[in-house]
């Protein structure tokens, strides 16, 4: 970091700031989150003037002879990366088993490390950071789907009689690529009926609107009096 910084150097920094910022917000917004452009860029400019304030203190730092304050300029960026931690866990969501938001909080700390390079003068680092930072939230989102991910879900049965055995049940969830977590079982004797309760992780496919074939096939039984299935909702972050 240079001693002395003129408002030439300090404006080119912001300009770069911006676009940092800008490009690493659009590409939240876009994807509908809600820490969108405008936060990333208040958080990345924060840290960039948070910098360009440390290089205009340079010449104070340490201890002056007739004071017994010492000057430590680091404080501010690291206050910076503190106080955007309580930031980045406002956007983080828990449902259910679910937790949303993690991606966004990692993209303001990102931004925020990118503003202190960029206002701290390693403008080469931050532009390079920046590039490579939006090209691993935006190319590699549709490799990540390629992915097989399973996501959290509930299966509530209610059945008349001993038609569809417990183990039924298993073999018909295994061969739809369902992993069963938890499975209880309920029976009333004086209405012949039998509650199946599961806890199951299933294919990301299956969660958003499409209903699994193999819960179709059990709601079509007749001996199935009452059927509930759940998933925790999926999305990007």
């Amino acid at each position: 970091m240079p001693t002395e910084i003129h408002w030439p150097a300090i404006a080119f920094r912001l300009v770069l700031t911006l676009a940092a910022g800008g490009l690493l917000g659009f590409e939240r917004s876009k994807t509908g989150h809600p820490a969108g452009l405008r936060t990333t860029l208040l958080v990345t400019l924060a840290a960039s003037v948070a910098m360009i304030q440390v290089n205009l203190l340079i010449p104070t730092n340490g201890k002056p002879n007739d004071s017994y304050a010492v000057m430590d300029l680091m404080r501010l960026p690291l206050g910076i990366l503190t106080g955007v931690g309580f930031i980045g866990a406002g956007v983080i969501v828990r449902k259910n088993e679910l937790v949303l938001g993690l991606t966004t909080a990692a993209t303001l700390w990102f931004a925020t490390v990118v503003g202190l390079c960029m206002g701290g003068g390693q403008l080469v680092l931050g532009s390079a950071s920046t590039v490579i930072g939006f090209a691993v939230l935006s190319g590699f989102r549709p490799l990540e789907r390629r992915f097989e991910r399973y996501q959290q879900a509930e299966l509530k049965v209610i059945v008349q009689g001993d038609q569809v055995t417990p183990e039924q049940l298993r073999d018909m969830l295994r061969a739809s690529d369902f992993h069963i977590k938890s499975f209880s079982i309920s029976n009333c004797k004086t209405e012949h009926r039998r509650v199946l309760d599961c806890e199951l992780r299933c294919p990301v496919i299956w969660t958003n609107a499409a209903v699994p074939p193999v819960i179709v096939e059990l709601e079509s039984l007749p001996c199935v009096i009452e059927l509930e299935w759940n998933v925790s909702s999926s999305g990007p972050q």
